[in-house]
């Protein structure tokens, strides 16, 4: 997927904190159909095509349940490939009886729904790039029904679900933050992202390689949200994925210029926006 490798900045990795690790591998492998890469008493590489992890699960010591009205995590976004797998998986939800939102981005089609400890989970198909509407920089997104219907003449005659398939990626991740103005200093001035669309006041998105977006933010559950416990469920951190060694010294030398912290963690990179959410720096 052309926005999904270099040079493209991208978010390659998400990893999220549960409060049953065997429930949530249940969940994960059965109802959204990802396969176990790595697995430990307390964390969970999950795969799609046998090789690399695209999410990760960890349930921490003294876990609690999701705090609401806080910073983190909305929602990770699961790219599929074509749009049959989308049509899949709706099918496949609908047998397995679980509860669904959905929207037409223009950009995209999309299904939204949340895992046994309400961490949100966008997975979604992207239209043609030729079918995006671009003015004055800004990508037009927004909120409308899905057609279901239309969407279900994508299937493929006696093809079902048989989990992710290969070449599913990381799409995007879309976080909650406690204000956008140092927001968008941090990651356009700090990460190198360029706004692609202002939703209203309170939602901003960002890309590179113009992308609809691979970071969305929003100021949702407050301004002024606090940051969440340590060991509450929710976000841990997620990765972005630079072209080279290079871009990553300008990035962190931008970060440092912009006053944000980066530091080395068993030999990661790692910063973290002014909400608080983590990110590691990867190449």
């Amino acid at each position: 997927m052309e926005f999904h490798s270099k040079p493209t900045t991208f978010v390659g990795h998400v990893k999220i904190k549960v409060e049953n690790l065997q429930r949530s591998l249940h969940y994960y492998q059965e109802i959204i159909g990802f396969e176990v890469l790595e697995h430990t008493a307390r964390t969970a590489k999950l795969t799609t095509d046998g090789k690399t992890s695209i999410l990760s699960l960890e349930q921490p010591e003294n876990v609690i349940p999701k705090q609401g009205r806080t910073t983190g995590l909305y929602h990770f976004a699961i790219l599929l490939p074509q749009r049959s797998d989308l049509a899949n998986i709706v099918t496949h939800l609908l047998n397995k009886g679980v509860r669904f939102g959905s929207s037409d981005h223009l950009v995209s089609e999309a299904l939204y729904l949340n895992d046994p400890d309400g961490n949100g989970i966008e997975i979604y198909t992207d239209r043609d790039p030729a079918e995006w509407s671009w003015q004055d920089e800004e990508v037009a997104m927004t909120v409308d029904p899905l057609d279901f219907q239309d969407l279900a003449t994508a299937a493929v005659p006696g093809e079902t679900w048989q989990g992710m398939p290969v070449g599913t990626v990381m799409g995007h991740i879309h976080l909650h933050v406690s204000e956008l103005q140092k927001t968008e200093d941090f990651y356009v001035n700090g990460l190198g992202f360029e706004v692609v669309n202002r939703f209203g006041t309170q939602a901003l998105f960002f890309s590179t390689g113009k992308y609809h977006h691979h970071i969305g933010v929003n100021t949702w559950n407050g301004v002024g949200a606090p940051t969440p416990p340590e060991n509450s469920v929710g976000l841990e951190s997620f990765t972005l994925i630079l072209p080279n060694e290079e871009a990553r010294k300008q990035v962190v030398a931008n970060l440092k210029q912009i006053g944000a912290n980066v530091i080395e963690e068993n030999h990661q990179m790692i910063t973290r926006d002014p909400s608080g959410n983590t990110i590691e720096l990867a190449v």
